[in-house]
C-alpha cells in the first residue's frame, strides 16, 4: 500500500510542469560604437553609479538594474542579484 502511495506521489510530482522563475535574470549587452571608457553621459540609457565604482552603470531611469562594463560589453543584472541583498541598499542611486 505504501508503495502505491509513493508511486502515485512521484507520478504527480513528475507530471507537473515546472513554473519558470519570476525573478529577473542577468543579460549581456554589446556596446556598438563605444568602449567602457568612451560611453557619453546619458548615452545608451546608462548613468555612472559612482566615481569609486569604475565601469559600473545604472541602466534606465531608476536604480534597479546595474551594468558592469568589460571592454565593449555590458553585463546587466538586477542590483539584488549583482551585489546581493545585504549591500545593494548601500549603493548610491543618482536618478538625474
Amino acid at each position: 500500500m505504501k508503495m502505491v502511495l509513493v508511486l502515485l506521489l512521484l507520478s504527480t510530482l513528475l507530471g507537473t510542469p515546472a513554473v519558470p522563475s519570476q525573478r529577473p535574470s542577468c543579460y549581456k549587452r554589446a556596446l556598438k560604437e563605444h568602449s567602457c571608457h568612451t560611453i557619453p553621459e546619458g548615452q545608451e540609457n546608462l548613468r555612472h553609479v559612482d566615481d569609486g565604482l569604475q565601469d559600473h552603470f545604472w541602466e534606465g531611469k531608476g536604480c534597479e538594474v546595474i551594468c558592469f562594463c568589460n571592454l565593449n560589453e555590458l553585463l546587466c543584472c538586477p542590483k539584488d542579484i549583482f551585489f546581493g541583498p545585504t549591500i545593494s541598499f548601500v549603493i548610491p542611486c543618482n536618478t538625474q
